[in-house]
């Protein structure tokens, strides 16, 4: 019974060690997820954020035709590198809006004119309360938004070209 005794502190110590080793190895997946999925799109105005682009509102959304809203920044890297494909998906025919967050006309202008544009309007969230509204923790977001302006489907990160099929799909389901 002693012998038992004495293995015990090793034991527990070996067990908290494969419980921490476990949490390491495969981390908890903390990616925050849109609770508007399936829902419709809050309402919303935005003002315009470049001069030649339109703002953006959620009236849009609602007019029978599926869309990708694409939540970004000029200051953001994964933005940069999402750019090309945002730009075969409107070469393709997606149309797709924005909402700018926390940033100015200029940075953004600059954003377009390197990285390309593909979007029809840029709508100017300068206090990040769309994001917010839209269940959006971060940029890049992209949301697929169907004809009747319900939120159908949350891609988080950067897009790229392995997620287009996955994007074109949610939008063909949409309609």
């Amino acid at each position: 019974m002693k012998r038992a005794v004495i293995w015990l502190p090793l034991v527990g110590f070996a067990l908290l060690f494969a419980v921490v080793a476990s949490g390491l190895i495969r981390p908890a997946d903390r990616t925050v997820r849109s609770a508007l999925i399936g829902q419709k799109l809050p309402t919303f105005s935005l003002p315009a954020m470049v001069p030649d682009k339109p703002g953006l509102g959620s009236a849009v959304f609602g007019q029978g035709q599926p869309r990708l809203l694409n939540v970004f920044a000029s200051w953001c890297v994964p933005c940069i590198a999402e750019a090309p494909q945002l730009m075969k998906l409107k070469q393709m025919g997606v149309p797709i809006d924005a909402i700018a967050i926390r940033d100015t006309t200029p940075a953004i202008q600059a954003f377009l004119k390197r990285n390309g544009d593909p979007y029809q309007r840029i709508g100017n969230d300068a206090e990040s309360s769309v994001q917010l509204a839209l269940g959006s923790s971060g940029v890049p977001e992209t949301f697929v938004i169907d004809g009747q302006g319900r939120v159908v489907k949350q891609h988080v990160g950067d897009i790229r070209a392995d997620d287009i099929p996955e994007i074109l799909a949610a939008l063909q389901s949409a309609r």
